[in-house]
């Protein structure tokens, strides 16, 4: 099912195949990654080195393997080891030849320092996210991007009922084969109990600011391990750690990470929502909601803005905003509301937060139709008319500036 699915990331991994000798694309089980490189690549054969006769002939002989092929995509690279100086090898041998081989790899700490150490200024990586709303309706326009946000953006899950499935059933399936093989294989040992529990706990407090010391006297051990876990699901693309930023201004701010699992459909297994009509009613709604849309835009922003860094702004009196996208020394705000957004008092309250932090804009995304100016730099947009969308740097600075008795 993953070939339904155009991938936005096709033309930043053609262009980076432009640039480097090798490519790394980095992303969890399951996302689509060997779909993709066969998609950009169709002429590159195709090396999977979880297979046993092949990771043996890679491993025996790694340099004759990738001398004996033009050009290759190397699945789970990160299996075979020696395959990385081998690498270094075989690319400055011919230095000009772009985009000849293609490494995957869902395992990230193992792989990008083997990468970092043996390829240094010789590979582009690339992270593969899952599905957007964008990428979806291309293919299905009839596709409410309601069922994206309740079965996540895996191929597999969010494709699941058209083979009579479930996408819980999905999820489940893959957090046993997680837990139980591929951490192990990482060379990571988690309790999968234990890992389990974290996984429920950091579902309920989605969104929140992390407090390991509390997660570990619920689960009864050291905070030490909830952070070792922590980093091991952000490592494994299934939790992101959203930073506060930083201006330094008079302000307290606060200063704990917000903490994500970055999937809407792992977090609603988790919580066992296995229907839109459970989620509407459900407390974690607004949570998930924010989740989805946060996801939705940093996805696309990673590709269209490779170099941009996601934040949220909380001060000590309460002053907050979702997320702040600094691109350089640019920053656009993004509030995400569950219902039409539109009053006066948020405008305000938005208004006040550019000028604190310095930000171009500010976008309210809700559930509403359409788009409404709000007040100068301020401006709301229903979902639907976001899934494409990125803040626009100039119009709204423009009208920003001219607002503030500057010339545009």
């Amino acid at each position: 099912m993953h070939g339904m699915y155009t991938r936005l990331s096709i033309q930043r991994l053609r262009h980076l195949a432009q640039q480097f000798p090798a490519v790394l694309i980095l992303g969890s089980r399951q996302v689509g990654k060997t779909t993709l490189a066969r998609m950009a690549f169709p002429e590159h054969p195709y090396c999977d080195l979880e297979d046993p006769s092949t990771q043996a002939l890679f491993t025996e002989d790694p340099r004759y393997q990738l001398d004996a092929r033009a050009q290759v995509i190397l699945d789970e690279a990160q299996r075979v080891p020696p395959l990385f100086s081998a690498l270094r090898g075989a690319i400055d041998a011919d230095r000009q030849r772009m985009g000849r081989f293609i490494l995957l790899g869902s395992a990230q700490p193992t792989l990008v320092r083997q990468v970092a150490e043996s390829l240094a200024g010789r590979v582009g990586i690339l992270e593969l996210a899952p599905l957007t709303v964008q990428e979806t309706s291309v293919t299905d326009p009839m596709l409410d991007y309601r069922r994206l946000w309740l079965t996540g953006g895996y191929p597999d899950a969010c494709t699941a009922h058209l083979r009579g499935g479930h996408f819980r059933d999905w999820w489940e399936a893959y957090l046993r084969t997680y837990v139980e093989r591929d951490l192990p294989a990482l060379g990571v040992s988690a309790d999968p109990l234990l890992m389990r529990r974290l996984l429920t706990m950091l579902a309920h407090a989605q969104g929140g600011l992390a407090n390991f010391n509390q997660l570990a006297a619920s689960l009864g051990v050291a905070a030490r391990t909830v952070a070792r876990y922590v980093d091991i699901l952000e490592q494994s693309f299934l939790l992101r750690r959203l930073p506060p930023y930083f201006r330094n201004i008079g302000k307290r701010l606060v200063k704990a990470p917000k903490v994500y699992l970055r999937d809407t459909g792992l977090l609603h297994h988790l919580l066992n929502i296995d229907s839109l009509e459970a989620l509407e009613s459900h407390p974690i709604r607004g949570a998930s909601w924010e989740t989805f849309v946060l996801e939705d835009v940093l996805r696309r922003e990673a590709l269209a803005h490779p170099h941009s860094h996601a934040h949220f702004w909380r001060t000590s009196n309460g002053s907050e905003v979702d997320l702040l996208l600094e691109r350089g020394d640019r920053l656009h705000a993004i509030e995400v509301k569950t219902a039409r957004a539109a009053s006066p008092y948020l405008a305000r309250s938005l208004r006040a937060i550019l000028a604190d932090t310095g930000a171009e804009s500010a976008t309210i995304i809700d559930q509403g139709e359409g788009e409404t100016p709000l007040a100068p730099g301020v401006e709301r947009r229903g979902f639907e008319t976001a899934i494409d969308w990125l803040p626009d740097e100039v119009n709204v600075y423009t009208a920003y500036r001219h607002e503030a008795g500057a010339e545009p």
